[in-house]
Parts: C-alpha cells; sequence; structure tokens
C-alpha cells in the first residue's frame, strides 16, 4: 500500500511536467498523510487542471463518511469490480505529483521505515481514482485513491504491494476518460520496472505526522537505526523504594 510520500520538487517543475495550466505556489511536503489535501491533476474540458483533493475516496452513494471505511488505495486488479471505485476508474482518472514514498519493513519485532524514489531522482506520477462527495446539505468534497500493483522482485523485499506510477509519456492516455473505455489504461497500472526504484531506512520520526521537515528523507546508519530501536523499548519500571524517616514520606531528588 502507500500510505505516506513526498513532494519535494519545485511547483514550476510540477507545472511543467505535469502541464496543468494553474499556477500554484506550495511548499516541500515530506510527510503527506492520508486525510490531508493532496494535489491531483485531472483532464477538465480537454485541458489539465491542478485541484486539491482530500486523500481517501469517498463515493458518491455513501450517507454517513463518518461511518465509512477510508478508501487511500485501489487495487488495480479488483478496481473495476468495486463498488467504490469501478465508475472513477472509468471517468475520473488523475495523478498525484510526488517525489517518493515511505514504507515500513518488520525487522526484529519492529517496523522500520524506508525512503523509496525513482532511481534517477526523477518526479513521479501516482495513478488515482478521484471522486466528488456530495453532502446532504449540498456541501461538496473532491477525494483521491491511489491505485496499487502487486509489487515487482525487488522492491517486495519491503512490502509486496507499490503505488502504480504512470510514466510521462502515458499521462494523457491515463487522464483521458471520455470515451468511457478503461482497456487502453489497463496496461498501464502495472508493476515498475526492476531497478526503476532505489530506497533506504530513515529515521522513525516520520511515523508522526506532525513531523514534516527534510531530514526525514535523509538515510540513517545502521548504528542509528539501533538506536532507535533501542530507544523504542518500554522502560522498566523504577523499583519502589520505602519512605525513609529522614525525608518526612517524599523522595529524595537525589
Amino acid at each position: 500500500m502507500c500510505g505516506r510520500f513526498v513532494i519535494t520538487s519545485a511547483p514550476a517543475a510540477l507545472r511543467q511536467l505535469f502541464g496543468y495550466i494553474e499556477q500554484p505556489n506550495f511548499p516541500s511536503r515530506y510527510n503527506v498523510a492520508p486525510t490531508q489535501p493532496i494535489p491531483v491533476v485531472l483532464l477538465e474540458n480537454g485541458a489539465r487542471h491542478f485541484r486539491l483533493m482530500r486523500w481517501g475516496l469517498l463515493p458518491s452513494w455513501v450517507k454517513d463518511p463518518k461511518g465509512f471505511t477510508l478508501l487511500i488505495n485501489a487495487r488495480s486488479e479488483t478496481v473495476l469490480e468495486k463498488p467504490a471505485f469501478k465508475n472513477a476508474i472509468r471517468r475520473r482518472r488523475g495523478l498525484i505529483p510526488a517525489d517518493g514514498y515511505y514504507e515500513w519493513k518488520a525487522e526484529g519485532g519492529r517496523k522500520q521505515p524506508f525512503f523509496i524514489h525513482r532511481a534517477d531522482s526523477e518526479p513521479l506520477g501516482f495513478a488515482a481514482v478521484f471522486e466528488t462527495w456530495v453532502g446532504p446539505n449540498g456541501e461538496e468534497l473532491d477525494t483521491v485513491a491511489i491505485v496499487t500493483a502487486a509489487a515487482g522482485e525487488d522492491l517486495a523485499a519491503l512490502h509486496d504491494r507499490v503505488p502504480v506510477t504512470i510514466s510521462p509519456r502515458d499521462f494523457e492516455r491515463w487522464l483521458d476518460s471520455r470515451g468511457d473505455d478503461v482497456d487502453a489504461v489497463l496496461p498501464l497500472m502495472s508493476t515498475p520496472r526492476i531497478g526503476e526504484f532505489a530506497w533506504h531506512p530513515v529515521s522513525t520520526r516520520v511515523n508522526r505526522v506532525a513531523n514534516d521537515d527534510d531530514q526525514l528523507v535523509l538515510p540513517i546508519s545502521a548504528e542509528e537505526m539501533e538506536a532507535e530501536a533501542e530507544a523504542a523499548k518500554p522502560k522498566k519500571a523504577a523499583r519502589k523504594v520505602a519512605a525513609s524517616s529522614s525525608d518526612d514520606g517524599q523522595r529524595s531528588l537525589f
């Protein structure tokens, strides 16, 4: 799955790559998380547009979003069948600009985070499907989910799922849903080529959504990983010591 990602490329560079009309100016984000507004590129009236949407798709038929599961990912193998996604994959496909994402691997009884990015360090576009949910009072909320696929031989060492990434040469094909024909985009929902992505371990500081700085994507050493693992171990409770007569029942600080 994909549960956190990174956007660090300059807004102007992303605008040139994805070709949308708007000129948004936004800061680098190093720990984008579900339920947050994220940039989505879509095709509307023959032109590409930039729009912010909530990460976590809400199908239009949902009555009460509070009781509905947060859908941050859509599996490519079942996206044509699942009621939550089958209309969106035909009519509402988008691209999410990113520069990498995080995945967690179980190691030694704990989960070690890794930062995953293109081996050539170029930006990437996650395949996405979106829906506009309309509430009982007419309020509208644009929501989106990232399409995932089975991991290839290399990335499977970290997790069995990966976000589907669309090559720039295929942006137009993925975004164009005017014909309601999904067959043309089925081959695009594939696993990345072996060697296309690289990764390295990062600090467990990324586990906390409030942390959002450039230090999160830096590689950490084996010694730093060990120190974080040691710090995460539960502390033993201090042994209760009987009060001495010299402190009148209060604990001495020294």
